[in-house]
């Protein structure tokens, strides 16, 4: 029954290796179960409910990209847009969160019928070839930096933005995850060197063990107020009747006041940054996975698309923000998933989360930091196939790879990439090389930078 829905022979990978891998993206992924209800519960949203929320949408989406594409890729609220939400929407502009959950479901709706008319298919297949191998470089670089924040090694500093860890200054909080992060890439990399099945699961479990040690023996100390929690999992169940608070307000939100053009604005904002931080993983995981076709086009990309539209407005009623595919599916990826049965493992774990949530939300950032530096390393690999002696072609790429990590943003990477091909391409007489919709893309990325 699996060989038949999944088609595993035909991509090459078996049973063991995607249940392996599902577990490794859910374990990538698993801050999420904390970091998001904290993040909405800043706009005034009951915890406990997006917290649910959060799980069911998650579990949808990437059920929905499982069965409906047959691709390892995993669904849940996306960083940036949960953010843009509570503090920007909510916060800076003053609206209520039923409002801004409307805006995220009108923005699915919108998704859909671009996603049923192929215009989301068609702006994936005119990014070029050149192009598509920067994001995945990119993205391997944007992932890596995420894992490095993650463990404590990157820290914030006034003078130069960001600087190493001083270990000694915040030994027993930063300083040893840090060390513990470090040890756990090292684990992860000779593992994997050495073949050894599931190494990226392993590296984060290790890891996480390792960190148990640590607090048991005092060298790690719980210090709530700066973010760093106990490491042991506790077994706490979830409050079921709180999903009432937020399932459905999005239908409640009350328009009275509300500018007609600063929700077209917020709508806008959101459908932005979600269109190309889809587009922007799927082209960055799905190449380095090998899986686009001789054209560079990836096969069933609009049933993908499709699921990720769907699980924004799911998401939207259930109570959370901007659901979309997530850049730590190549975490599995990199496990060796290459069918929706990876998805459906990971689809499964955030099911099971809702009832045993406080285990899940016990991984820490430093456990889950080796497997998303590793996967940067894995993806980064992209970049020797852009051919640098065509500068028209790898200096856009180059930006795009540039842009990424240092604007923390898919989206800000792709619109980079795209404007400076256009604008090298026209002026260096290669104008017959563009395709209508890059023209198009580009002016639009212009207009976006303009009035959003």
């Amino acid at each position: 029954m699996l060989e038949k829905l999944f088609k595993l022979n035909e991509n090459r990978t078996t049973v063991r290796t995607e249940v392996i891998a599902g577990i490794t993206t859910f374990m990538a992924m698993a801050y999420i179960l904390a970091v998001n209800p904290t993040l909405l519960g800043d706009a005034g949203m009951d915890r406990d409910a997006v917290l649910i929320a959060t799980c069911l949408a998650s579990f949808i989406g990437t059920m929905a990209m499982a069965l409906m594409a047959n691709y390892p890729f995993a669904m849940a609220p996306g960083m940036g847009l949960n953010a843009y939400f509570a503090y920007t929407v909510c916060g800076a502009m003053g609206y209520s969160w039923q409002i801004a959950l409307l805006a995220v479901f009108a923005e699915g709706i919108i998704f859909i019928v671009l996603s049923l008319t192929s215009v989301r298919e068609a702006i994936f297949n005119a990014i070029p070839s050149m192009l598509k191998k920067g994001v995945s470089a990119g993205i391997g670089l944007f992932i890596a930096f995420i894992g490095l924040q993650g463990a404590h090694i990157v820290v914030a500093n006034p003078s130069t933005l960001v600087t190493y860890v001083a270990f000694a200054d915040n030994w027993h909080t930063e300083g040893i995850c840090a060390l513990l992060a470090l040890i756990g890439l090292m684990i992860t990399a000779i593992l994997y060197i050495k073949g050894v099945k599931g190494s990226i699961l392993i590296g984060i479990l290790s890891t996480w063990v390792l960190g148990m040690l640590a607090q048991a023996v005092g060298i790690y100390t719980v210090d709530v107020e700066n973010g760093f929690y106990s490491l042991y999992p506790t077994m706490a169940l979830t409050n079921f009747s709180a999903i009432g608070s937020t399932f459905g307000q999005c239908f409640k939100a009350d328009l009275s006041g509300v500018n007609i053009f600063n929700f077209i604005v917020i709508l806008l904002s959101f459908l932005f940054v979600d269109m190309f931080d889809t587009i922007g993983t799927l082209i960055g995981v799905s190449s380095k996975a090998g899986m686009l076709d001789e054209n560079e086009k990836l096969p069933r990309i609009k049933q993908a698309l499709l699921a990720d539209a769907i699980a924004t407005s799911a998401g939207a009623v259930l109570g959370t923000s901007t659901t979309t595919t997530f850049v730590e599916s190549s975490a599995g990826v990199g496990q060796g998933a290459r069918t929706g049965l990876a998805s459906v493992v990971t689809g499964f774990f955030f099911l099971l989360a809702i009832f045993f949530a406080p285990i899940f939300t016990a991984v820490p950032g430093f456990a889950t930091a080796p497997a998303l530096i590793f996967v940067g390393f894995l993806m980064l690999s992209s970049v020797v196939k852009i051919d640098f002696d065509d500068l028209e072609e790898s200096i856009p790429a180059y930006l795009c790879v540039l842009s990424m990590p240092l604007l923390y943003s898919i989206s800000e990477g792709i619109a980079i990439g795209v404007i400076s091909y256009v604008i090298i391409h026209v002026i260096c007489g290669k104008a017959k090389k563009i395709t209508p919709l890059m023209y198009v893309l580009a002016v639009l990325f212009v207009c976006k930078y303009i009035f959003l």
